[in-house]
């Protein structure tokens, strides 16, 4: 979920930390403001109430007893209207985030944490602070969005597993999150795992989970997708990468409605709806060969396929102004429109990349877009676009430059999902240096 209206302060005393979920989660929300000392908050609240907090419970160093944070979660839990909380805690303060639960907190985050269960638990808490529109977020009127709205409506209040189809980049999260929040299940997690990247040699762990000492890096327990996304719903994206093995292990799970962590001695239930995707086509789907018909047959009961975008045509004017609109509010740009006969040649595009592409010409067209309004060239869609190139290639040399750093920076970071360390080591700078090209580039 992207929501340019939503507002986040990360309170923790590690500058790292905070500036590691900041980086993170800049992407998806309008606002990601940091504070490493509670003193401050009472200030920070006079100005408006964010929509989630993540929450540190320890602010000084030695003391493990939470006292601190708890007192902040009572002067959060004071306001007129609270904001969300998510404890953030290490592994061994689990009993102290159940405490943190009993006291108004919405959920908690072990560190460090994962990238994927920190934006679903954020997303999450967001539903709930600002009731969301289920299948009515699906942008679009055409005949085909409108039936794909009508069956997800029907769906998504019974238990069936579902199985979205269609073409990279026609919004197969976005449908699962719909059928997620018109659910029963809509207060609980919603968890997405790409699994075409999980690597086999940590399949199980990273969807079973594990016990400490089960492995030489797994230095505490850490639950797995499963257990994560307990109660909610777990979609499964690009299920048709997974190698075969992979299936079979998914296929046990599924088949008893039970994991058992790595080193753990004892099954656990699960209680998950599973959503799945694929951009295979049906064909290569049901081949043995590619998947398994056994967990297909766990996984289709029922189908929805979302279309491409050139077949919805009618649309792509309303998603046009969407994005231009969420972009020019995320970089604080002026509102434009787009030039009528830019418009035209939009509409007739046919979008191989379907709605993801769209999205992304949106934001390069806010970006580098310099009229009254916007031109075709602005998006960056084949040769119209080289105006445009060659007038970046004219800017100064300090300016060009510095779009160059700033994109090749903000590439490293997307790539280390928001791994400061990792990002500083592949861009071949020390951590102390990323931090000051963060702050001077404003990233």
């Amino acid at each position: 979920m992207t929501d340019p209206a939503a507002s986040i302060l990360i309170l923790d005393d590690d500058p790292d930390v905070a500036c590691a979920a900041q980086l993170l989660l800049r992407r998806r929300y309008g606002k990601v403001a940091t504070l490493n000392d509670p003193a401050g908050l009472a200030a920070l609240l006079a100005g408006g109430v964010p929509d989630v907090v993540l929450l540190d419970l320890n602010f000084t160093p030695g003391r493990i007893d939470g006292a601190q944070g708890l007192a902040v979660l009572d002067q959060l839990r004071a306001q007129a209207r609270p904001p969300a909380v998510i404890a953030l805690t290490a592994y061994a303060d689990v009993p102290l985030a159940v405490e943190a639960l009993k006291r108004g907190a919405g959920d908690f985050i072990t560190k460090p944490w994962d990238n994927e269960r920190l934006v679903a638990a954020v997303d999450n808490a967001l539903a709930r602070h600002k009731p969301a529109l289920g299948a009515s977020s699906l942008m679009g009127e055409s005949d085909a969005m409108r039936e794909l709205k009508a069956m997800i409506a029907r769906v998504a209040p019974t238990e069936a597993n579902v199985m979205v189809l269609g073409e990279n980049g026609v919004g197969k999260e976005l449908v699962a999150r719909a059928i997620h929040q018109a659910s029963p299940r809509a207060a609980a997690t919603f968890l997405a795992v790409d699994m075409g990247a999980l690597p086999e040699s940590t399949f199980e762990s990273e969807l079973f989970g594990h016990r400490r000492g089960a492995f030489t890096d797994a230095k505490g327990d850490r639950p797995g997708r499963f257990q994560a996304a307990r109660g909610g719903s777990l979609f499964l994206d690009e299920i048709g990468n997974m190698p075969l093995a992979g299936q079979a292990k998914l296929l046990t799970a599924l088949e008893r409605r039970e994991v058992t962590p790595l080193g753990a001695d004892r099954a656990e239930a699960i209680d998950v709806r599973i959503v799945s995707a694929t951009n295979l086509d049906e064909a290569r789907l049901f081949d043995p060969a590619v998947f398994r018909p056994d967990l297909l047959f766990r996984l289709n009961t029922i189908v929805l396929r979302v279309p491409p975008l050139r077949e919805r045509a009618g649309d792509i004017p309303a998603l046009l102004s969407h994005y231009v609109a969420l972009y020019e509010s995320q970089y604080q740009r002026p509102a434009r429109q787009i030039d009528a006969g830019a418009l035209d040649q939009l509409c007739s595009f046919d979008w191989p990349g379907n709605v993801r592409a769209l999205r992304h010409a949106c934001e390069r067209a806010v970006i580098l877009g310099g009229a009254d309004q916007y031109r075709y060239a602005d998006f960056g869609l084949g040769a119209a676009a080289a105006p445009v190139a060659a007038a970046a290639l004219a800017a100064p040399a300090p300016m060009r430059l510095g779009a160059v750093e700033r994109d090749t920076i903000a590439a490293a970071l997307e790539q280390a999902k928001g791994n400061i360390s990792h990002a500083a080591k592949m861009l071949g700078v020390s951590r102390a240096a990323l931090y000051r090209k963060l702050g001077k580039h404003g990233i």
